[in-house]
């Protein structure tokens, strides 16, 4: 069933046509899309995106590694109720379980009466039975609650984003699955439009200087970890922010505020040599 509306990107997600093509292709075919990239270059923030630019509201599945898909659907509080029935001072009915069941992230989405975002985000954490497992509950579109003999079935089926690091390989039935997107970090051209963006006000002059400058550290040697997107605009937040700050001095052996751009001491130490090399 294909949307109304059309995804487009949001006030402050800048994408490219390819990406909003895989998007609306899997909103139309109700399969999960799959986002790919390394870190900062938006995965995470393309579902907020989706959800603001279709008016759904956003449900977010953080996977951790020791989850049991169960987690994901619905957890039997079985404590509370154990406390209920020893000193007897709740409100509920402890004879009935229902009460005390409450809906995971995924159980939330399908019980919920909108259509709503669904983002798993990082799913290459989670062992290959929870992610194909998982899968199977999403082409379904139900699940059972074991302890009350019950089905859950979705009221609507959620526009599901899933997002990884690829710090682990997904089956091949589970990408069989799914629609498949690699987000690249993005251009100096691409980066400047991001920029834009969140500073629309930013002076023509700071932002060519500072993307410049902001991908020539990133392409620096032997970085453990790269500055990404977020790096770069809380850095230029930084710049504003400086009163002794003069546009013209960036790059020419002063590049300011590079904790805020590193995160890591070595990293933080290649980048101080080079800048100390452009100032000699």
């Amino acid at each position: 069933m294909a949307e109304e509306k059309q995804f487009a990107g949001a006030a402050k997600y800048v994408l490219d046509e390819e990406l909003a093509k895989i998007v609306n292709v899997s909103i139309a075919l109700e399969m999960p899309l799959l986002i790919k990239g390394e870190p900062g270059t938006g995965k995470t923030m393309l579902a907020h995106a989706v959800a603001e630019s279709l008016s759904m509201p956003l449900i977010i599945l953080n996977v951790k590694s020791s989850m049991k898909l169960v987690d994901a659907l619905y957890q039997y509080d079985t404590l509370t109720r154990l406390n209920d029935s020893r000193f007897g001072d709740s409100k509920r009915n402890v004879a009935n379980i229902e009460e005390y069941i409450r809906m995971g992230k995924i159980g939330t989405a399908f019980v919920s009466e909108r259509r709503v975002v669904l983002l798993i985000d990082e799913i290459d954490k989670a062992d290959t039975d929870f992610q194909d497992d998982m899968l199977d509950v999403l082409d379904q579109m139900s699940f059972d609650i074991i302890e009350i003999d019950k089905t859950i079935k979705a009221r609507q089926r959620p526009v599901i984003v899933i997002t990884s690091n690829a710090k682990k390989d997904l089956s091949d039935p589970f990408l069989g699955r799914c629609n498949f997107h690699h987000i690249a970090f993005p251009d100096a051209d691409m980066m400047k439009r991001i920029v834009s963006a969140h500073y629309p006000d930013l002076s023509r002059d700071l932002m060519e200087s500072a993307v410049r400058v902001f991908c020539a550290v990133r392409d620096l040697p032997d970085l453990e970890k790269k500055p990404a997107t977020r790096e770069l605009l809380n850095w230029i937040r930084a710049l504003k922010a400086d009163p002794e700050f003069k546009t013209k001095n960036l790059g020419r052996g002063e590049v300011p505020f590079l904790g805020v751009l590193f995160k890591k001491s070595p990293d933080l130490r290649i980048a101080r040599n080079s800048a100390a090399r452009m100032k000699a």
